[in-house]
């Protein structure tokens, strides 16, 4: 991969605010910088949106929310269908701009395109079989009929590590229940969910069902449409700590909510396991997307009997991993995402040390450029 080909693919990405399915600049004209976290270049600049965005992306989901709702379900099913069949011709194109603008390794990128598509194509199958459901009451005397609308207007909030598939898995199922939409993407890896809006547009999506925001100050953008009233659900995919705030707003309006929140797993293994085994399924359950995940294991547990040998193989399968930028051939474990999530890995090893851990493999961070 050419750095001639990346600044191509880069450059034909949108850099605005998609709201009423026009790409406009901030009302503030404010611009936030997009970060390549390999070699810490600027990849491009974007609009950093406000509440005056917000407001406008909100009010124009909620004017176009009747007409969506009425839209034929065949008719939601194939614009979801043509978006899935866009993802998959663009692979290389939206696997380039993941890689470029979150790290992980070009080919692991190529994979998250073809699982975020996916759900495209589960969801256009869905979209012609929301049902419902009629029955008897329990006296005999009457039918209870059962029918589902569209909810309305939808927030979606997304974290940075999936930039795509985190997008798809909430705007598919929001389009095939015709429902409208305000999209906050994380300002760390937007670049993907404006190539997927554009996606979208190609494939029939009506103006003003997507609307996208991104800023650098997420609650100036999020506040105003927990607090609109026009609003009546939010899915969101973060912290739980920010979790809990958008509980407690969504509250205040009785609004449904979807929460994907961290995550603390563990991983076991009894002195009867096959190690080999043990330590591959470790691998897999502490490095899917690098580590950056959180469904990842954060802490494992051994029994002493195989203790010394379980740390022996899989400080063995670490010290193997290349890091590097995830453009290059080879790279298996990409930067991280920011600074800051550089400094947290360092200070977690650092007061691992100090309790009286032992480091077996790596132990410090990587020199060169990159996070």
């Amino acid at each position: 991969m050419t750095e001639t080909n990346v600044s191509a693919v880069i450059a034909a990405v949108p850099t605005g605010l998609f709201i009423d399915g026009e790409w406009v600049d901030a009302a503030s004209g404010r611009r936030c910088e997009v970060i390549n976290p390999a070699t810490e270049e600027v990849i491009a600049s974007i609009a950093d949106g406000g509440p005056q965005d917000a407001q406008r992306a909100i009010q124009v989901a909620a004017r176009a929310q009747d007409s969506w709702a009425r839209t034929a379900p065949r008719a939601r099913s194939e614009i979801l269908r043509r978006a899935y069949e866009l993802m998959l011709e663009q692979q290389e194109k939206l696997a380039i701009i993941m890689t470029a603008e979150m790290g992980k390794p070009l080919a692991e990128a190529r994979g998250e395109v073809a699982y975020a598509a996916e759900f495209f194509r589960w969801f256009s199958e869905e979209a012609v079989r929301i049902g419902g459901d009629a029955t008897l009451s329990g006296d005999g005397r009457t039918r209870i009929i059962v029918t589902k609308q569209p909810v309305g207007p939808c927030v979606l909030v997304t974290p940075w590590n999936f930039p795509l598939a985190m997008g798809t898995r909430k705007i598919g199922p929001a389009i095939a229940a015709g429902c409208t939409m305000v999209f906050k993407p994380a300002h760390l890896t937007p670049l993907s969910s404006f190539a997927l809006a554009e996606i979208l547009r190609a494939a029939g999506l009506p103006d003003g069902v997507l609307n996208v925001v991104c800023s650098s100050d997420p609650g100036s953008v999020v506040q105003p449409w927990m607090s609109s009233g026009l609003a009546r659900k939010i899915s969101f995919t973060g912290s739980t700590a920010v979790g809990v705030k958008l509980l407690e707003q969504a509250g205040q309006h009785v609004m449904r909510a979807s929460m994907e929140l961290g995550g603390n797993a563990p991983f076991i293994v009894f002195d009867d396991a096959d190690l080999d085994v043990a330590v591959e399924g470790a691998m897999l359950a502490k490095l899917r997307n690098m580590g950056e995940a959180c469904t990842a294991a954060n802490r494992l547990f051994v029994q002493r009997g195989i203790l010394e040998e379980f740390v022996r193989r899989l400080a063995a399968r670490m010290e193997a991993l290349t890091v590097g930028d995830g453009f290059a051939d080879g790279t298996q474990v990409g930067p991280l995402v920011e600074p800051k999530a550089l400094a947290k890995v360092e200070a977690l090893v650092a007061d691992a040390v100090e309790r009286g851990a032992r480091v077996v493999c790596g132990g410090s961070a990587v020199g060169g450029r990159g996070f």
